[in-house]
């Protein structure tokens, strides 16, 4: 059977079971097997697959069929320009965190930039970190950009994916990872300049309502936000305050129409509320914030 031939039979098997973009996906899958870049499948479209070539494509067209995500048949996923490897044990990164990852970048920048004119380091802290895809797009600032990097999971599987994932890139800062449910995890006297994270913020009887890419195969404890969503931004309104200094900054992912709430929950609890930014999509997904006072010299 020819590339071309592979294609349009694959597309026409993930069509019926309601996957979306099955060309697309078909290319993708096809691309892994050849270890081809997937433009250059259209310049070989007569080209026949051998039977083990064959063999391995049709079992990985036939689990996505059965909704097993993209990411997880093909071991990575591309975020930022980096290529991560992701697993069960840790959340597929979306394109809507990519615009968390360079508001958070762009803003570190400027913090780095003053602090390093004073003469002082800045701390940097990840706060469920999962696969690493934001705690490393910071860290590609570069080991001299002035910046200490953290990061916390309280799943140890996840920390071991990012450590690796942290392992494969080059040109990185170091990052220092913790394991640990919450900030009384992380050793005592540390401070952050700039907290970033992605927490789970489904509300748990939406969570089976989830496609099943997510919902069967995304951790539930990187999903579930309790009953409304809204409890890890509880703990990050209440406890992080204590681990940041003044003028310190926290950008947060947030869920569809979550910004009201969230805002709310922070401006409660004697958070300065910065902006909500949207994503490509339009939708208002980062939360910006700042703990009252001046940032010290």
């Amino acid at each position: 059977m020819t590339i071309l031939e592979t294609i349009r039979k694959g597309s026409e098997y993930l069509t019926a079971r309601g996957v979306e973009s099955p060309r697309l996906q078909v290319e993708l899958l096809l691309a892994h097997v050849l270890k081809l870049p997937r433009l250059k499948l259209y310049l070989q479209f007569d080209r026949e697959l051998s039977p083990a070539e064959t063999d391995v494509l049709r079992d990985l067209v036939k689990r996505r069929g059965q909704r097993e995500p993209l990411q997880h048949l093909t071991g990575s996923v591309s975020f930022l320009g980096m290529e991560l490897r992701v697993t069960r044990d840790v959340l597929i990164p979306r394109p809507e965190t990519e615009t968390l990852a360079q508001l958070a970048r762009e803003r570190l920048a400027s913090l780095a930039t003053a602090a390093k004119a004073k003469g002082r380091p800045v701390k940097c802290l990840d706060f469920g970190t999962g696969s690493g895809c934001l705690i490393l797009t910071l860290a590609g600032m570069g080991p001299d950009c002035g910046v200490e990097f953290h990061a916390l999971d309280r799943s140890a599987a996840a920390l071991a994916v990012a450590k690796s994932n942290a392992t494969a890139q080059t040109g990185l800062a170091p990052v220092q990872f913790h394991e640990g449910d919450g900030f009384q995890a992380l050793p005592e006297g540390l401070c952050f300049d700039l907290v970033v994270s992605n927490p789970p913020y489904i509300p748990s009887a939406e969570v089976e309502t989830l496609d099943p890419e997510v919902r069967d195969h995304d951790p539930r404890m990187a999903l579930d936000g309790g009953d409304d969503g809204l409890s890890f931004y509880r703990r990050l309104a209440v406890e992080g305050i204590r681990w940041q200094p003044a003028g310190g900054w926290m950008l947060l992912e947030l869920g569809d129409g979550q910004a009201p709430a969230v805002g709310e929950l922070f401006a409660s609890n004697g958070w300065l509320i910065e902006s909500v930014e949207k994503d490509l999509s339009d939708r208002e997904r980062v939360l910006i914030v700042r703990r009252p006072g001046t940032a010290p010299d």
